[in-house]
């Protein structure tokens, strides 16, 4: 994780409000202009709040502002109509609940996968990692969130300007080409009645892979430990979940030609990018058969902010203003 220093920008008389509200956990902050304030921002369990709106309003309490100009939120799950219903936390977020608390005119909700994308050409060389280099020759690029969900985002640089549009891929239906995978799938898909990549490949994935080769239950921080520790069991466990991420990434990367870069978002990515390597994800990304030519002169990277959504909603919030 990233303890980023947002750069400085001039107090505008009324800032804006922006936030990434993730399963888990919800990041906010001020901003002003396209630059996060120092020292707004907070990160809260959302476990210790009822609601999005009381979290808000513990966010806004503290922060003491007479008013704000404007909000953009990113939510984990699809907005349609200014309204989401999150995928994996039973919250529901509306942009216009959200305008009468903040007192906004101008309130904007989009996935957090795309705020991730809108975040891109803000990001500086300390805020990401390369695990796998290539040349950026191309005006296509991707995000990918692994975290307590999975999803995707593609950014298109146009002459209109960069274009995110949203996406749920992490609900397509899981591949399964090998005795250990076709298990996997088979016991997820009693589990929830699919299989689907988000159900392999986050947090819960994770460990699901962790007890379906056999080795008992454990939690992704635990696993990420014995990673480190080489145990011969989350190695396997390691292995496996490798496989299936290189295939996923391989096959967004097919369907997308992000010959821009691929980058990889969240907890969960952050965690495992150290050992991704190691666990053969370089050999899985390019074994596309014919399509291989096309993923191997694509870059792979991690973003190690753990803000870099806020950053996103803030460059957005500044562009519908220039």
């Amino acid at each position: 994780m990233s303890d980023r220093s947002p750069k400085s920008s001039a107090h505008a008389p009324a800032p804006q409000v922006v936030a990434d509200i993730g399963g888990t956990n919800t990041r906010l902050a001020l901003a002003d202009g396209d630059g996060l304030r120092a020292g707004s921002l907070h990160r809260y369990r959302n476990a210790d709040y009822d609601s999005p709106e009381a979290l808000l309003a513990d966010f806004l309490h503290r922060s003491a502002v007479a008013s704000l100009s404007g909000a953009c939120l990113a939510v984990a799950g699809p907005v349609r109509d200014g309204a989401t219903r999150m995928t994996n936390l039973r919250w529901h977020v509306r942009s216009d609940t959200i305008a009468r608390q903040t007192g906004c005119s101008r309130v904007h909700l989009m996935n957090d996968l795309q705020a991730q994308g809108h975040a891109l050409d803000t990001l500086e060389p300390g805020q990401t990692l390369t695990l796998l280099p290539g040349a950026a020759s191309g005006r296509t690029r991707l995000v990918v969130g692994l975290g307590t969900g999975v999803n995707a985002a593609v950014a298109h640089r146009t002459c209109a300007g960069l274009i995110v549009p949203p996406s749920e891929c992490g609900h397509v239906h899981l591949p399964a080409t090998d005795p250990d995978e076709r298990t996997l799938a088979d016991w997820l898909a009693r589990r929830d009645g699919i299989a689907t990549v988000e159900a392999a490949l986050s947090g819960r994935g994770l460990c699901a892979i962790h007890r379906v080769l056999g080795h008992g239950d454990t939690t992704p921080a635990a696993l990420v430990d014995d990673l480190a520790a080489n145990a011969p069991d989350a190695r396997e466990t390691g292995a496996l979940y490798t496989r299936l991420l290189a295939r996923f990434l391989g096959d967004l990367a097919l369907i997308h030609l992000p010959h821009g870069g691929i980058w990889l978002t969240g907890g969960l990515a952050r965690a495992l990018a150290p050992h991704l390597l190691d666990l053969g994800l370089a050999a899985q990304f390019h074994a596309q058969g014919r399509g291989g030519v096309e993923t191997r002169g694509i870059a792979l990277h991690v973003i190690a902010d753990d803000f870099a959504a806020l950053t996103g909603c803030a460059a957005w919030l500044a562009r519908q203003t220039a």
